[in-house]
């Protein structure tokens, strides 16, 4: 049910984008339930001018390296889950592509179950 967009800048190899689309998979099934072959995922480059992540909003120093990860799923995780979330995909991501810790930037965007269609023009989650 999640629909996942990573957005970077430009520049980066195709192993290392797969390894962001895999690593935040792992940490959806890992700690917000997501069922095994859920996996709907956009990565998408963009030009310096294209891509921009404040270099220090709340005090965080971001590089020009930072990845931005937007999740829309179905409402209803506490907020344990997703802290746990934001633990699991940050150290995954240090510890598998060297990515700083302060260069992730994740949003989750809640949405009711009916707002999805999984092809056939059919709402297959709606009730």
């Amino acid at each position: 049910m999640p629909l996942v967009r990573i957005d970077l800048a430009e520049g980066q190899s195709a192993e290392y984008r797969a390894a962001l689309a895999d690593e935040v998979y792992n940490a959806m099934t890992k700690t917000l339930n997501v069922p095994a072959n859920d996996r709907f995922m956009v990565v998408s480059e963009h030009e310096a001018g294209d891509f921009i992540a404040d270099p220090s909003y709340l005090g965080i120093e971001r590089t020009p390296k930072c990845v931005i990860v937007q999740i829309t799923l179905n409402a209803g995780r506490d907020v344990n889950m997703k802290r746990a979330f934001y633990k699991a995909l940050v150290d995954g991501l240090h510890e598998r592509v060297g990515l700083r810790r302060e260069d992730l930037f994740i949003s989750l965007v809640e949405v009711v179950k009916e707002n999805w269609s999984f092809g056939n023009g059919e709402a297959q989650y709606a009730t």
